[in-house]
């Protein structure tokens, strides 16, 4: 039984390991150079359609078994030589373009998609069939269009205007044009050549004229240059006199001018070096009142925070030494009452217990006296009576007595009692009755004492 569980398990963890392998091998990483490509059950785009496929580049994705597959498309540039034959310009005559073509699959998002559905599955020579046959077309297109003159002549703009017609056409299969490269412009007719050779014999030609040009112009210059220079050697004589003159009443007068202006400027001079002066003694005056200011305040700010600070500081510490007094106090405190309640609740709880204990006493008393309460008062008053005696006797034993003398006529009062005897009567009502001492304690005189007297009786 172990054996074949151990089996089961085995066979579960191999199959599991199985799946997860599968799922794993499933997970597909695009590379830089490449377009992943999922198609099958791939989802639908914003309007809600259905999609045909799904382009990454770059990143990865999971590809659902079943569901779902994958290709990739190679992004690598593809080098296209086409090889234009007898294309009509506009003047009707025929030209041979050869040309290179570099061109790609695109990464744009739309463009992408295009590539998905027009290109996955070919081969690359396919890719480049296709693309060669569009090429060509918008060539022919470009040419149809322009003249000999601007395809010769103006080569950007012709190489601009392929671009554009053949870009747009290749995006629409997934492809971009990556660069453009005409070789050389050739026609049946040699019109071209003709114009090259009109070219050059017209620039011959200028160079011829422009060489006799130069040397007609050598010639008369020459003339004109012997006849200037003896007219300008004797004007320069002439003015070489005048010259002189005028430069010597300029000199004079270049001196007047220096001195006066020489004068001006050492005034200016003078002016100018007051009002600096005045001006510097100023910004000085000003500087030092600003750092008299500056200094004022930082003393006031120093000092305020010195005081501040430090009167912070003790208000702090008498706040917090308040605190832990006050702590101390109210912990003592809570101690002191923690230890009068327990004090207390001890004394409270001895008194109960002793109360408890004679009650307990009372209540066997009362049993033993046979339930009779008056009986079992007996039996305590006889317990107690020793000690009653003892008390009365304490009343009056301390009292000092050194001389008693009793004047004594022997005759008797209106109640028959001698003057002596109402002396000791009178020493002995002194001292409280026991009766009065049992109605102090709220009981009555148990009747085998004797009933007391009242005054009438």
């Amino acid at each position: 039984m172990d054996e074949s569980i151990i089996i089961l398990i085995s066979i579960g963890v191999i199959i599991f390991f199985a799946l997860f392998m599968g799922i794993l091998s499933r997970y597909r990483k695009c590379p830089s150079d490449k377009i992943l490509v999922k198609y099958g059950k791939v989802g639908s785009d914003k309007s809600g359609q259905a999609r045909s496929a799904k382009c990454i580049h770059g990143g990865a994705s999971f590809v659902v078994p079943i569901f779902q597959s994958y290709q990739y498309l190679d992004l690598t540039p593809m080098s296209i030589n086409v090889d234009l034959r007898s294309a009509l310009s506009k003047q009707n005559i025929r030209v041979d373009v050869p040309s290179r073509f570099m061109v790609g699959i695109s990464t744009e998002p739309g463009v992408m998609q295009n590539a998905a559905e027009r290109l996955l599955g070919l081969r690359l020579n396919e890719i480049q069939d296709l693309s060669k046959d569009i090429i060509l077309g918008q060539l022919r297109l470009v040419i149809a269009t322009m003249e000999i003159e601007e395809i010769n002549t103006d080569r950007d703009k012709f190489l601009l205007a392929v671009s554009n017609n053949v870009e747009i056409e290749l995006k629409k299969i997934g492809l971009r044009l990556i660069n453009v490269n005409v070789t050389d412009i050739n026609d049946e007719s040699g019109y071209i050549e003709a114009l090259g050779k009109e070219a050059a014999a017209k620039a011959i030609n200028d160079a011829k004229k422009s060489v006799a040009e130069k040397d007609r112009d050598g010639e008369i210059g020459q003339a004109h240059a012997h006849r200037d220079q003896r007219i300008q050697v004797a004007a320069a004589d002439a003015a070489a006199i005048q010259g002189e003159n005028d430069a010597k009443i300029e000199i004079a007068k270049s001196d007047s001018n220096r001195r006066e202006r020489e004068a001006e400027a050492l005034k200016l001079a003078t002016a100018a070096e007051a009002v600096q002066a005045a001006k510097a003694k100023e910004e000085a005056y000003d500087a030092q009142r600003k750092a008299e200011l500056i200094r004022a305040e930082l003393e006031r700010a120093t000092q305020q925070a010195d005081i501040v600070v430090k009167a912070e500081i003790q208000k702090k510490q008498v706040e917090i030494d308040a605190e832990a007094q006050a702590e101390v106090i109210r912990r003592h405190a809570k101690g002191d009452a923690d230890a009068i309640f327990a004090k207390l609740d001890a004394q409270a709880r001895g008194s109960k217990e002793i109360l408890i204990k004679q009650a307990e006493g009372i209540r066997e008393l009362v049993a033993a006296a046979g339930g009779d309460a008056e009986n079992a008062v007996k039996l305590l008053i006889a317990d107690k009576l020793e000690e009653l005696t003892r008390i009365q006797v304490e009343a009056i034993k301390n009292i000092k007595i050194d001389k008693v003398t009793v004047w004594d006529s022997g005759s008797s009062g209106a109640d028959g009692k001698t003057a002596t005897s109402d002396f000791l009567s009178g020493l002995m009502k002194s001292v409280p009755p026991l009766g009065e001492v049992f109605r102090q304690a709220g009981m009555d005189l148990p009747k085998f004492l004797g009933e007391e007297r009242t005054d009438d009786s």
